[in-house]
């Protein structure tokens, strides 16, 4: 069958851009360049899109993987930290939250709501039944099981869902319009029963496997694909440079190598502190969350002068006008341009719009 025919019987009417995730072959990791992150209560993204939390922390690590089936060469590994037995009111999860203008045409919520259908490959230590959830606004959710029947053994899974007809808040601007969640471990507080959509705030199926559960357990991922239609289409694998873009549209650091330029400004009356404007690489969700760690101002040729903090006065969806804190003085008041730049190769700016 080619992939013109098997799209066309899938019902979905857009051959590109098709697919609803973004880095659903686990090839981006502006972050940790492929290092291994270990699980908070918080939202913390191995790869890029892809985040993991948990009612309890350090449960498990998660790390981009060449670990791979034919087609692609990345995954993501999730590893077991303990044999932790999940309490009814425990969730550990890895999951993706969508922009709301990317499901719009769902229609979800309405009499012409959209079937989709969620495929990717997994590979496990464990066998059984797994389950994840599709979420929407935090309080309208559809559990799902998938099986996998073959130990460390790449398997295909597929699962369609008929979009809701009525119920539930949908995003359809640029906040949450829709969470594909997969459970690692979850209580029954937080698992609700396969195959139907229900009021409550789900992040698995009742009775799924719990990752957590088995010290040492292994769960790869990759091909994760959101689609309209009632069957699995081959993965739209983009190409790596849009991929990235797609990425910074939520996240974007600057800097990561020695004495990257970060930003060209002037010094402020205060002679600790100095002005800078700078643009993003592309446009962002929202105005970002901007953090930093190890830069310096410098004028090149006299002095490099430690950043301590920053301030922001405007930051928008498009660029920011941002305060470099300094240490120490860094030179006069009338002190010609400066450049801002990394104190060696960890030095970096990062800017979040995470969903």
């Amino acid at each position: 069958m080619t992939n013109a025919v098997a799209l066309a019987q899938s019902g979905s009417s857009n051959v590109t851009f098709r697919n609803r995730i973004i880095n659903g072959a686990m090839v981006i990791d502006q972050r940790n360049a492929g290092a291994s992150v270990t699980q908070t209560t918080g939202n913390l993204f191995p790869v890029d899109r892809f985040f993991i939390t948990g009612s309890v922390a350090s449960k498990f690590t998660a790390q981009q993987s060449s670990t791979a089936p034919a087609g692609f060469n990345k995954s993501l590994l999730i590893t077991s930290s303990s044999a932790y037995s999940v309490g009814s009111g425990d969730f550990f999860v890895l999951a993706q939250n969508i922009e709301g203008y990317n499901v719009a045409d769902l229609n979800w919520g309405t009499a012409n709501a959209k079937t989709v259908t969620l495929s990717f490959q997994v590979y496990s230590s464990l066998t059984g039944t797994f389950g994840g959830a599709l979420v929407g606004g935090s309080t309208y959710s559809y559990p799902f099981t998938y099986t996998v029947s073959s130990a460390n053994t790449w398997t295909t899974i597929s699962v369609t869902v008929a979009g809701p007809t009525s119920g539930g808040t949908w995003d359809i601007t640029n906040g949450s319009g829709l969470i594909v969640r997969f459970g690692l471990g979850v209580g029954t507080t937080y698992s609700g029963t396969a195959g139907s959509w229900t009021a409550n705030n789900y992040f698995s199926a009742t009775g799924a496997v719990s990752v957590v559960g088995t010290s040492g357990a292994t769960f790869y991922i990759t091909g994760v694909q959101l689609e309209a239609g009632t069957t699995a289409s081959p993965f739209e694998y983009r190409q790596y440079g849009t991929e990235f873009i797609l990425c910074q549209r939520y996240y974007q650091t600057f800097g990561n190598t020695s004495y990257a330029g970060i930003a060209a400004g002037l010094n402020n009356n205060t002679n600790t502190k100095s002005a800078f404007a700078m643009a993003y690489n592309t446009a962002m969700r929202a105005a970002p969350t901007v953090t930093f760690s190890n830069l310096i101002v410098t004028d090149r040729t006299a002095y490099d002068t430690t950043v301590s903090s920053i301030s922001l006065t405007q930051a928008g969806a498009n660029s920011l006008f941002i305060f470099f804190n300094l240490s120490s003085t860094a030179g006069g008041n009338n002190t010609p341009t400066l450049l801002c730049v990394t104190n060696g190769t960890t030095g970096s700016l990062m800017c979040s719009s995470e969903l």
